[in-house]
């Protein structure tokens, strides 16, 4: 399948609302969240197409001028590695943290390889940027997880890529032009990228550009043009990622997962009632909790506060919009740790047809929930 690449400048800033309910006559803030959401980035596409056309969304990253950004791994304290403990045990019997307690209903606890880095960790100042380079991500798959990681921006100027900015909203009254006294106002933050920034998307379909996109709330709007360096960026990245699954899963071997999108795992269990949590329900602990328990690959996790989801989903019975249930997305950047890789439910070669596999296709049809594979 071939991809094609897209750089999305904004021509002004950008307004896009995360999940949470707000109400503009109780004077409310209205949350903002960014990089778009792949509902988002889907509809502002099908603005674009103005027909009704089946695609694969690859994205959103950032990237500057022609290079990608990723968002920087969550397990990294300062410049240093975070293990999962029943690892460091097994490199070292006297590791000494070895018997604390920890609840094995959950993934296992993150330290610190040499305890006596901890101080000078938490006390650095340097400043890291909260983004990875293509650069510095090819680096990361082809050389493995080591116990520091050059983190300092490539781009020294631009530890921070966008810079929200806070508007406020006045109702009017229809017939007088003055603000009402019921409706008040309401307060939310759009976001202007930095000189050289851009949003980054992947695209199964050939688009005509340079072009102009409307994304996100109020008609903002972005300049579209195609990239062939972002999409053989991509096309390095992906192949690393894949032979580093490949062979680890031949080989049984410990792998890091690295969550370069938001990722959504969601599953509809007995009461009928869907959850999500952080990591794939596909991937059962490497750890007993309960005798009964089944054994898997999944170790350890280190993630980061939920991203809340909401879209809107058409009533065919009132020829109408209306809001669809809320979803909570782990943050991109999250890492897993496995005793040996696995495949996500949506990706699986071996998974059975069914009304979950659809959905979880969707999810994935829309970017979310995008891996790449390290070695440990």
């Amino acid at each position: 399948m071939t991809i094609f690449f897209y750089k999305l400048t904004p021509i002004d800033v950008l307004l896009l609302r995360d999940g949470k309910p707000f109400s503009p006559g109780e004077r409310a803030w209205a949350g903002s969240v960014f990089p778009p959401n792949g509902h988002t980035l889907a509809g502002a596409i099908r603005g674009l197409l103005r027909e009704k056309k089946e695609f694969n969304l690859l994205g959103s990253f950032l990237c500057y001028n022609e290079e990608l950004y990723f968002p920087k791994p969550l397990n990294f304290v300062g410049k240093n590695t975070l293990h999962p403990l029943p690892w460091l045990v097994e490199e070292n019997d006297n590791y000494p943290l070895k018997k604390i307690l920890w609840d094995r209903l959950q993934p296992a606890p993150l330290l610190i390889k040499k305890l006596n880095q901890r101080d000078s960790t938490i006390k650095s100042k340097e400043k890291s940027s909260q983004y990875l380079s293509y650069n510095q991500l090819k680096n990361l798959l082809i050389n493995g997880i080591n116990n520091t990681i050059e983190l300092t921006s490539e781009n020294p100027v631009e530890f921070t890529p966008y810079l929200p900015e806070t508007r406020s909203h006045n109702s009017l009254n229809a017939n007088t032009g003055q603000v009402k006294d019921a409706d008040g106002y309401f307060v939310e933050n759009a976001v202007r990228l930095k000189q050289g920034w851009s949003i980054a998307i992947g695209l199964d379909i050939d688009i005509t550009t340079p072009n102009i996109l409307q994304l996100g709330g109020e008609g903002h709007r972005v300049i579209i043009e195609k990239s062939a360096t972002l999409a053989h960026q991509w096309q390095e990245l992906a192949t690393l990622s894949n032979l580093n699954f490949e062979e680890n899963r031949d080989n049984h071997s410990k792998s890091i997962a690295y969550l370069a999108t938001t990722g959504v795992f969601e599953r509809k269990h007995r009461d009928n009632k869907s959850y999500c949590q952080a990591w794939p329900w596909e991937w059962k602990l490497a750890h007993r909790g309960n005798p009964n328990q089944s054994l898997g690959s999944l170790v350890s996790v280190a993630t980061a506060k939920p991203i809340a989801i909401s879209c809107r989903i058409k009533d065919k019975n009132k020829n109408t919009s209306i809001p669809a249930p809320q979803v909570f997305g782990a943050t991109a950047g999250s890492v897993y740790y496995l005793n040996q890789p696995e495949y996500l439910y949506a990706e699986n070669p071996e998974t059975s047809p069914s009304s979950g596999l659809n959905s979880a296709q969707k999810w994935r049809k829309l970017g979310y929930s995008q891996l790449l594979w390290i070695k440990y």
